[in-house]
């Protein structure tokens, strides 16, 4: 029992100190680990997702009562209305958010709907407690949002900006420079004579994000956009110097996750038909475990409904989920210098019930670098022997 309550101790302490250390100007953290935290872990590892500020539809600041749907799987609110969502600049900028997720949405009133909701309901898996779920931000076109927002009611902070992501003063509004991830994504219709142009609203709007500058800005902006067109993937950086021709999955932008291409949903549903449980694991991962209930629920049109906080359903909360742990301090950090990946998974599994999947790491790790980029690129499922 003293081990326990001084791990527990040790913990808290790392906890406390990774608050601080968010308001500080950022070292330059080599890499960190990616990991599925398995869920009897929970109480022995500290939670590793950023404390949200206060957001505009929640000024006290308090968690609220536990809400999830009718499965357990999504945390849940009642419906409502789309104008009490909406901000304006000043009250964007008045909300001084942090640590949020911004979603650039380019879409006018009569474009196809793209499904907003596949977007944000892993945003709101209910294994995160509610206090850790990200403040979500769109900024686009009020007509379109009006035609998606059915499906978009009953999730918790949320909020919209409307106008165009072209614009600075939209994107200084909602803090960008200050924000966990940016999504840049696109509606608009897709039958054009020219392929190369599909991406183009899309394309400007990252390159116009990182000619951005700022004064309190801490690294680079992560951002992620969609491309229809993988060879489109060539623009989005002005000093990569890989070859046009390059396959997609083997150019910097996808590897940093920068960019995200519509062929890789073509390997991924081939990958599904030929093995049953690679769907198992891209739910987990990525729709953070939407159960075959919950998608008949939602093909059926029903939408999210609330549901009872029993037991059983409770129950569901408690599942894994990815996140990523620093090796920079904290309990892993004995195996950030020196040490290879094979100690780390060992460690971590045995000790926390972590299963490391990969690290993300910078690109430009050699200390004789006069100017190191703040690019970080995956390294899933390294050899045993890799050095960290």
């Amino acid at each position: 029992c003293s081990d326990d309550s001084q791990l527990n101790s040790s913990l808290d302490r790392y906890q406390l100190a990774g608050e601080k250390y968010k308001l500080l100007p950022r070292k330059r953290e080599r890499e960190t680990v990616i990991m599925v935290d398995i869920p009897k872990s929970r109480l022995s590892m500290p939670s590793t997702q950023n404390k949200n500020p206060v957001p505009a539809e929640d000024p006290s600041g308090m968690e609220e009562p536990r809400k999830f749907d009718s499965t357990g799987m999504f945390h849940w609110c009642p419906d409502r209305p789309l104008n009490e969502t909406l901000l304006d600049r000043s009250q964007a900028s008045a909300s001084c958010l942090r640590n949020h997720v911004v979603v650039c949405l380019f879409a006018d009133a009569t474009s196809p709907l793209i499904g907003l909701r596949n977007l944000v309901m892993p945003l709101r898996a209910s294994n995160f407690h509610y206090h850790e779920l990200k403040h979500t931000i769109i900024v686009g076109n009020l007509e379109y949002l009006h035609r998606e927002w059915k499906t978009l009611q009953n999730f918790p902070k949320l909020s919209i900006l409307p106008g165009s992501p072209l614009n600075r003063a939209n994107l200084r509004a909602v803090n960008i420079n200050l924000c966990d991830m940016c999504v840049i994504v696109s509606a608009k219709d897709r039958n054009m004579e020219d392929p190369n142009l599909v991406d183009k609203e899309a394309i400007l709007c990252s390159l116009n994000i990182k000619a951005m500058t700022f004064d309190d800005t801490m690294g680079l902006i992560q951002s992620s956009s969609s491309k229809t067109n993988d060879s489109n993937v060539q623009f989005l950086d002005q000093d990569d110097d890989d070859d046009p021709d390059t396959e997609l999955y083997m150019t910097q932008p996808f590897a940093c996750g920068t960019a995200f291409a519509v062929s890789v949903l073509d390997s991924l549903m081939s990958t599904s038909y030929f093995n049953d449980n690679a769907l198992t694991l891209i739910r987990t991962l990525i729709t953070g475990g939407a159960t075959p209930e919950l998608e008949q629920i939602l093909a059926e049109g029903a939408g999210m409904r609330g549901g009872y906080c029993s037991p059983s359903v409770l129950a569901n909360r408690d599942r894994c989920r990815v996140s990523q742990i620093s090796l920079f301090d904290g309990p892993l950090s004995q195996f950030g210098q020196g040490r290879t990946y094979g100690d780390l998974f060992i460690f971590a599994l045995r000790n926390f019930g972590i299963l490391c999947i990969g690290l993300y790491r910078f690109r430009d790790t050699n200390e004789s670098v006069q100017s190191p980029s703040s690019k970080r690129y995956v390294i899933t499922n390294p050899p045993e022997n890799f050095p960290l």
